[in-house]
């Protein structure tokens, strides 16, 4: 059974988001320099309903952006692509759940999201998740 103690704060969520990054292959760290991460408690308002999301909880993770594949030099100028984690619908995932650590939940949901930096498919999100080398090929 899972005892709780204090939920993680937000600069935890984002150390933890940044562990998953330094886990990733160097091939794809690499092209991640311009890449933010933000960590906020819920999507603004505004974002679920450009989505269509009416439950706030639903919603754990967004690229904001132009994946790596779509770019070009039209592009410069831009804010810079921008991976959002939900903190309180990913920790209410994660109480859901029971099953997982909640630092392999936020890895799951940074691979997704990085994932479409680089314009990569489910399954080869999936590949990177699973600590494949060659998951973007």
């Amino acid at each position: 059974m899972r005892t709780f103690a204090n939920a993680c704060t937000l600069l935890e969520m984002e150390a933890m988001a940044r562990a998953a990054v330094e886990r990733l292959p160097p091939a794809f760290r690499e092209q991640m320099h311009d890449l933010v991460f933000k960590v906020e408690d819920f999507a603004a308002q505004e974002v679920l309903d450009d989505l269509g999301i009416d439950n706030p909880f639903a919603l754990t993770g967004l690229y904001e952006g132009e994946a790596l594949t779509q770019r070009s030099i039209e592009h410069s100028g831009r804010m810079p692509p921008t991976v959002f984690l939900y903190r309180r619908p990913i920790l209410d995932e994660w109480a859901e759940r029971g099953d997982e650590t909640l630092e392999h939940l936020v890895d799951h949901v940074v691979i997704h999201e990085i994932g479409h930096h680089f314009g990569l498919s489910d399954e080869d999100m999936h590949a990177l998740e699973d600590g494949e080398e060659d998951g973007a090929e």
